[in-house]
């Protein structure tokens, strides 16, 4: 091998040695990112999160917004779930065992809070209000015992934990369905109550979501936001989702989710 050939070698090695300690900087970077994980029901994240069956939640959509060299944006949220399973399936669990100081957590829940608490195809139900109050029942699907707290005593869990990690909760009222009355929405009288009032107690950002998106159905016409809801009165399509999302992202920007803003396109 002459000496050209050498040369080349050691100067492809050394090239491929500049990329790999590139990449392995730029990992060690990425990892370093706070975290903005999205906890919640199907509203929040429809099916799979890729507008399966034309329908969307308005988390699929915060991704866009953000600048993800500096912030990693994960969607948890999964249809079906309240404030209760989402505890009881762990699935709170996989995100505690990894939340760090600087990272955002936000939250919504409601519409399957009012379930049955005990019924054979999901007992996912809550008590009502926020109280400390709790009772007992056989859970069918899981085949125990099992006590069941108030809506408001998981969020303060949500809270508690989020803020006892260093992390920064923010707490979004359920989304409104679609029902009108002479022209308006029809608007929350419980959960989205009860979201603020958790918030009040203890200090914890709130997005009243369910009023700003309110107010805007209302604004548009019960003929318009129809199309948004294209298999019941619940579930958004992609239109429906993206205007949720920017309702969202509007409230960030006007501090209602503190230091989030500064992570902003």
């Amino acid at each position: 091998m002459n000496q050209f050939h050498i040369y080349l070698k050691r100067k492809h090695f050394i090239i491929s040695l500049f990329a790999l300690l590139i990449m392995c900087s730029y990992i060690a970077y990425q990892d370093n990112r706070p975290v903005f994980y999205i906890v919640g029901d199907s509203t929040v994240k429809n099916g799979d999160g890729n507008g399966r069956d034309t329908l969307w939640g308005w988390g699929s959509f915060m991704k866009n917004y953000f600048d993800s060299s500096q912030l990693d944006v994960q969607n948890h949220a999964i249809g079906g779930r309240s404030t209760r399973t989402f505890i009881t399936d762990k699935r709170w669990d996989k995100i505690t065992s990894n939340l760090h100081k600087g990272d955002y957590v936000i939250i919504q829940f409601g519409h399957n809070d009012a379930s049955p608490l005990d019924d054979t195809a999901r007992a996912r139900g809550t008590l009502k209000g926020i109280g400390e109050d709790s009772v007992e029942i056989y859970n069918p699907i899981r085949k125990m015992k099992e006590v069941v707290h108030s809506y408001g005593w998981y969020l303060r869990k949500f809270i508690n934990e989020t803020k006892a990690a260093g992390a920064i909760p923010i707490i979004c009222s359920p989304v409104p369905r679609n029902n009108f009355t002479n022209g308006k929405t029809n608007r929350s009288t419980d959960y989205a109550v009860w979201a603020k009032e958790v918030c009040d107690q203890t200090q914890t950002y709130f997005i009243d979501l369910h009023h700003l998106i309110a107010d805007r159905y209302d604004s548009l016409g019960e003929n318009k936001v129809n199309l948004f809801f294209p298999k019941d009165h619940t579930h958004t399509n992609l239109e429906g989702a993206q205007l949720n999302a920017a309702i969202v992202i509007e409230a960030i920007k006007q501090n209602k989710a503190g230091a989030l803003k500064n992570y902003l396109r």
